[in-house]
């Protein structure tokens, strides 16, 4: 439960046992456990770097607990310090993206080695995607941020990815959040999970993406129109910082498979993040794309945020946000 927090189950254990047994020391709370003592003391470590624990006023080695009100009112502070810094990060990430792909926008194949191709066209962007795929040697990284995939696409993608997996390339995917709300999402997620690929993640994403071997990158002209076509780029400064924007976010993200947890009475980071874009003046409509979920769902989502929030309507909703200081 409070993984999310940046606890282990582990560390979690320990501190719920000590909570209950206050008097309990290192060695029956192994036996209690049935862990080895220098498990028992990772843990207690553990909770030690967190604040959940503190040497006793009493002296004699012993530790006591922090007040769990106490404790993970700090915690989930700096959580939602975290989540807050992640999605300025994405946004200038974004920024930043635009302008590289702008910058190199006018290059041509034929004009260096090292330049940008476009590339306009469903089948002739799907063609390059297979080329790069099959050229694979190390890893593939791909950003989604399109919401859930039709079964069509899932399908379609298995023998691709299955190829890549047999040839030893790591495959890593972030996906939107929402897609956690589609039983086929996560089945697929399962599925590549067990054929040896990883796939997290997050609630908001700069762009859709995917770079092979670290060495060239696709990404689209417009991150907001696709239709636009796609940029392959292969000059190493710009896919090195690619691949930097990818490690972050990746590092950033949860694991797909069971949703993480939420604190009681706190607002899951998908949220905030719609919280944030209806701030900054999106409509409904362009802040369900960016999170890649429906309009219904968007607009469900505000009214689950409004009850939650004891708001009886939208300008209310936004002087609760302000009150608490949840953007």
């Amino acid at each position: 439960m409070l993984t999310t927090l940046g606890l282990t189950r582990e560390a979690e254990a320990v501190y719920r046992l000590m909570l209950s047994q206050p008097d309990w020391g290192v060695v029956r709370i192994a036996g209690s456990l049935a862990w080895a003592e220098a498990a028992v003391r990772a843990a207690m470590d553990e909770l030690a770097d967190h604040e959940l624990i503190r040497p006793s006023w009493e002296g004699g080695g012993a530790m006591r607990t922090v007040s769990p009100k106490v404790a993970f009112e700090a915690l989930i502070a700096r959580r939602q310090a975290e989540v807050a810094r992640k999605q300025h990060e994405v946004e200038s990430s974004r920024a930043a993206i635009a302008g590289l792909v702008a910058e190199y926008s006018m290059l041509r194949p034929e004009e260096g080695s090292g330049g940008v191709e476009h590339l306009t066209g469903l089948d002739e962007i799907r063609a390059r995607l297979e080329e790069l795929g099959a050229q694979a040697c190390r890893e593939t990284m791909s950003f989604a941020p399109g919401g859930k995939q039709t079964p069509e696409n899932r399908e379609a993608s298995r023998p691709i990815t299955q190829a890549l997996l047999d040839r030893g390339v790591k495959v890593k995917t972030v996906y939107l959040s929402s897609i956690r709300n589609d039983p086929g999402s996560v089945e697929h997620a399962n599925w590549l999970a067990a054929q040896g690929g990883e796939t997290r993640t997050t609630s908001v994403l700069p762009m859709r993406m995917q770079i092979v071997d670290r060495e060239v990158a696709m990404v689209p002209l417009d991150p907001d129109d696709l239709t636009k076509g796609v940029a392959v780029i292969r000059e190493l400064g710009a896919v090195a910082g690619l691949c930097a924007l990818f490690d972050q976010i990746w590092e950033q993200s949860e694991v797909l498979g069971a949703a993480p947890a939420t604190p009681a009475g706190e607002i899951t980071p998908q949220q905030r993040e719609l919280l944030r874009l209806l701030s900054a003046g999106l409509t409904d409509e362009a802040a369900a794309r960016r999170l890649g979920v429906s309009l219904r769902t968007e607009r469900r989502m505000i009214t689950d945020l409004m009850d939650q929030l004891g708001a009886q309507s939208r300008f209310q909703l936004g002087q609760r946000v302000t009150e608490r200081g949840l953007l």
